[in-house]
């Protein structure tokens, strides 16, 4: 079994310094602690060399910063990644403003590819504008807070299952009802559709256009007391104006 050759932070320089220099560039290595500087007219380069993409490397890159906009973090060719994964650091490296080289090694062969060029990073675009009012509304669809942070194992309470909670209350205390009776108690625009689908196997269709909440649906409703007592709650404050 042929094993793999033993790879040092050294490695990375070379090729990295071949190319610079094939762009003009003037190249040293370990000059004020930097493992390698390239200088061309008025540009200054600094390139931090490493194995594995860390927090020191990105520690070490923005110290870097102070001296020049153009930093850039070097490692070798990751083996096994996810492509979410890679993703989320192609985008740390960009929100830093550093710039990403890739060295790969086959065989002989060393080849340097440049992911992520050091740039002013635009914060907001319109993806993440609708992100950010898709979370918006998940909040405000939200009673109250009965998810605990970082609790990846239990079951999350959405916005979708606290609607499913107050139709299957409303149906449970008032009896078979209209998805239009519903809306106008304030179960909100989603009821049709949520009766429709029946995600959570809660209810059953009467007849045409009239809908109640099945047993499963009463069983599990005593599951959520807190939430029951809510939407109970607001339906008394409904029926007093």
């Amino acid at each position: 079994m042929k094993h793999m050759k033993q790879l040092y932070e050294a490695d990375l320089y070379e090729p990295i310094r071949k190319h610079f220099l094939k762009q003009g560039y003037r190249v040293n290595g370990e000059v004020h602690d930097c493992d390698l500087t390239a200088v061309k007219d008025e540009d200054l380069i600094i390139v931090e060399l490493k194995l594995n993409l860390n927090i020191d490397l990105l520690l070490q890159a923005t110290r870097r910063q102070r001296l020049t906009d153009l930093v850039y973090i070097a490692i070798p060719k990751p083996k096994r990644i996810s492509r979410k994964r890679w993703n989320d650091i192609l985008q740390l490296v960009k929100r830093l403003e550093l710039g990403l080289i890739i060295v790969s090694f086959a065989g002989n062969r060393k080849s340097v590819e440049f992911k992520v060029h050091p740039e002013p990073y635009k914060r907001m675009t319109s993806k993440n504008i609708r992100k950010k009012a898709a979370l918006i509304k998940e909040i405000e669809g939200r009673s109250a807070d009965y998810n605990i942070g970082g609790s990846s194992k239990s079951k999350i309470m959405t916005a979708y299952k606290e609607n499913c909670i107050q139709i299957a209350c409303y149906l449970d205390k008032l009896g078979q009802m209209s998805p239009k009776a519903l809306v106008a108690l304030g179960a909100g625009e989603k009821t049709p559709s949520i009766l429709q689908k029946n995600y959570y196997k809660w209810y059953e269709r009467v007849e045409r256009g009239v809908y109640a909440i099945n047993e499963q649906g009463k069983a599990e409703l005593e599951d959520y007391p807190e939430l029951v007592e809510y939407y109970l709650g607001k339906l008394e404050n409904e029926d007093s104006l």
